[in-house]
């Protein structure tokens, strides 16, 4: 599960055990990237904060399966496997097509996003690989480049976002050695809607 401890749904009790029945998925299961802040509750709360409010909130322009697959990409790069298995199951999910969502997925894990993207998805994609193997070499001009593929600011940011939230969750799983042993892989926040419910199906 992780290298650290942890407190188990069952044995949670206080503000711990609210914030389990906010994100339990089925059967009250936690995934162990939340159940690794189990001993600071605060820092899960931060967390899920940042996960809603970046990757599901309403008034995200770019479609969420993008936002997913920017996440698979970046957490490829970063040789996450935890948040790989965990995004592509949403991505696909979502897209419906599982042909597509394979496909995105070879593209993405052999570094050639060229093969299945294209515009402005393209141009999101190969910023958000730039911005996670050499963050100190982006320049106005990418942002430009960016504008220029036909991503307004608004979506620019959402790019970003995504992106840097992504460096953050697959460094908190790879520094603790966080795994899938006992998660329900896939499962995120469905009610895109409500940026406060963050129940798990």
């Amino acid at each position: 599960m992780t290298w650290i401890d942890t407190v188990s749904y069952e044995d949670s009790d206080g503000e711990l055990r609210k914030l389990y029945d906010r994100i339990k998925g089925p059967g009250n299961n936690v995934d162990n990237i939340m159940l690794a802040h189990s001993l600071r509750p605060h820092s899960m709360q931060g967390h899920m904060t940042l996960y809603k409010y970046v990757l599901h909130h309403p008034r995200n322009t770019l479609p969420k399966a993008y936002l997913e697959a920017i996440g698979v990409y970046v957490s490829s790069l970063n040789k996450c496997e935890y948040c790989v298995e965990h995004h592509v199951a949403g991505m696909a999910r979502l897209i419906g097509d599982s042909e597509r969502s394979d496909a995105i997925r070879r593209a993405l894990e052999s570094r050639q996003p060229e093969d299945v993207f294209q515009g402005a998805e393209l141009a999101g994609l190969q910023y958000a690989s730039k911005l996670t193997l050499a963050a100190d070499d982006i320049t106005e001009q990418d942002i430009e480049a960016l504008r220029e593929s036909g991503l307004d600011d608004g979506q620019i940011l959402e790019v970003n976002q995504v992106t840097a939230y992504f460096g953050y969750a697959n460094r908190t799983v790879l520094g603790l050695g966080i795994n899938t042993a006992g998660d329900i892989v896939g499962l995120s926040p469905g009610d895109s809607n409500d940026p406060d419910n963050w129940s798990h199906a």
